[in-house]
This record gives structure tokens, C-alpha cells and sequence, in this order.
């Protein structure tokens, strides 16, 4: 699990600096308590995701893959995110869930796209 620990704080991280973004777009107070409301359903969608990606890539897990790593862990934090909100009474509006649906792409699979480009490019020019 010490190999994958960057991965997910990377994750954890993008998450968080969402839902703060988030509340900054709406003028609410970025505050702990405040971010954590509004982070908390996505995170447990990030943690329902990397469970699931574990689970079935178990032999193939790379935690810094874009796929199959990144679009799992992606939809799993939106999809498991919005039923929570939803469930707990939060907002779930389309342009919302339009909105999250692209930030969170781009969060959690673009940095996974660069690390990878970035790798690679390292790679070729130490030969």
C-alpha cells in the first residue's frame, strides 16, 4: 500500500481543492468545517473507487494508470458523490452535476495523463 499512498493523497487532495473551489464559485465560506461538507459524499465516492479498482485490477493495479485507474476512480467518485448528496438532502442540479462531471475528470484523470507524459518523456531522455 506505501507505493500507492502518493496516488491517493494526490486524489484526496484534488477532491478537497474541488469542493472548496466549489463553495469559493458560490461565494460560502471556505472554512473546515464548510469544505468538508460539501467534500465528504465525493470522498467516500474516491474511496468506493479505489476499493473497486483494487479489487478488480488486483493482479494489473497501477494506481497511476488513467485507465483503467482514473476514469474507475472518477466515475465512482461522481456517481457514489451525487447519490450521497442527494440522499443527504445536498444539491444535485444539473448544471452541477454537469460541472462536477468535468472538474473531476479532469482532476482525477488529467494528473494521471501528465504524470504519465511526464514519465515517458523522462524515460526517453535518460537513454
Amino acid at each position: 500500500m506505501k507505493k500507492y499512498a502518493p496516488a491517493l493523497v494526490i486524489d484526496i487532495v484534488l477532491v478537497v481543492v474541488f469542493a472548496a473551489l466549489g463553495r469559493s464559485s458560490h461565494d460560502e465560506t471556505l472554512n473546515i468545517p464548510g469544505i468538508a461538507t460539501t467534500a465528504w459524499p465525493f470522498l467516500a465516492g474516491l474511496t468506493v473507487g479505489w476499493f473497486a479498482t483494487a479489487g478488480l485490477y488486483r493482479d494489473k493495479f497501477d494506481a497511476r494508470a488513467a485507465v483503467p485507474t482514473g476514469i474507475l476512480v472518477w466515475l465512482c467518485t461522481l456517481v457514489v458523490g451525487m447519490l450521497l448528496r442527494a440522499v443527504t438532502g445536498q444539491g444535485t442540479a444539473t448544471a452541477f452535476i454537469v460541472v462536477a462531471t468535468l472538474f473531476l475528470g479532469l482532476f482525477l484523470v488529467g494528473w494521471r495523463v501528465i504524470a504519465r507524459v511526464w514519465a515517458r518523456r523522462r524515460d526517453v531522455a535518460t537513454r
